[in-house]
């Protein structure tokens, strides 16, 4: 497998090689010095350049950056992407399993570059890029909720958790999981904004909760854990169960950092109901 430091010259040296790419800018973990370093890291790369088209037409010049395993071009998929700036992407997965990221984006509108905290510049050959701070996780650090985010968090947390309980008790798992999947969404927001009142909002849990184990008190990561559960029903509703359990304390305790006042009164009427389908014989004419 290649080393950072040889994927980093290849990157910058064909850049320099081309007189169409006329920056280059690294975003991501890889530009942040504070992140953990291994070797699943991708390489976030823009290259702004003075004809995204150019390049396209023959695409074979990306056959520099080594041996694929599988490239996917997003921006030629269905449906056509929302952003309408010009960009184009490469995502390129290496035999060697390194990995690049790589947008091209029109050096008429370098100037519009969206700002992130993790970008580094590696080249830039006319001084056409906006200035950038020290790359930090800044933008990645969750931010205290608002009365009304906390409220809308809990909301629809617990508006969607009886869908599970209709999916579970019509034996129709892939739709129960999918509910379950949408409540552990906002599960997850909640245990952000837990994480941020630990830390002072200096540390974040990462994408999809990957530092979770890292951030969170031993018993609620136990608790956690027990959220996830295989395709059986009784684990599923179990499952569901920790899930409003966990969510209750996180919650009340968030609330109360902020002052903000926690719906007991929906979590009491939905965790009521959860439990009444439960215990509901599969041949019930009525619901109640």
């Amino acid at each position: 497998m290649r080393r950072e430091r040889e994927m980093l010259d290849l990157i910058v040296d064909t850049a320099r090689r081309d007189d169409r790419i006329r920056a280059v800018i690294m975003n991501g973990s890889r530009a942040d010095p504070a992140s953990p370093r291994d070797f699943f890291q991708d390489f976030d790369i823009v290259y702004v350049v003075t004809d995204v088209d150019a390049l396209k037409r023959v695409p074979c010049w990306i056959d520099r950056f080594g041996e694929l395993m599988i490239l996917q071009k997003p921006d030629d998929m269905s449906p056509p992407p929302e952003h309408q700036d010009g960009r184009y992407a490469y995502l390129m997965q290496f035999a060697d399993g390194n990995r690049i990221d790589l947008t091209l984006f029109p050096a008429a509108r370098a100037a519009h570059l969206a700002q992130d905290s993790q970008t580094m510049v590696l080249l830039d050959k006319d001084g056409i890029l906006p200035t950038f701070p020290p790359p930090s996780d800044l933008d990645y650090l969750p931010r205290p909720p608002s009365a009304k985010d906390f409220a809308d968090c809990c909301n629809e947390f617990w508006w969607v958790s009886p869908y599970v309980a209709k999916g579970l008790w019509r034996r129709q798992v892939t739709y129960a999981k999918a509910m379950a999947e949408a409540i552990r969404e906002q599960l997850m927001k909640m245990l952000s904004w837990h994480v941020g009142v630990k830390t002072e909002f200096r540390r974040g849990p990462g994408k999809f909760g990957k530092h979770l184990e890292a951030c969170l008190e031993p018993e609620l990561w136990v608790r956690l854990l027990r959220t996830y559960s295989d395709a059986d029903y009784d684990h599923t509703w179990e499952a569901l169960l920790e899930m409003g359990d966990l969510f209750r304390t996180v919650a009340v305790q968030v609330g109360g950092h902020f002052g903000y006042e926690y719906p007991s009164a929906d979590d009491r009427r939905v965790s009521a109901h959860l439990r009444h389908v439960r215990a509901l014989p599969r041949d019930a004419a009525e619901m109640y």
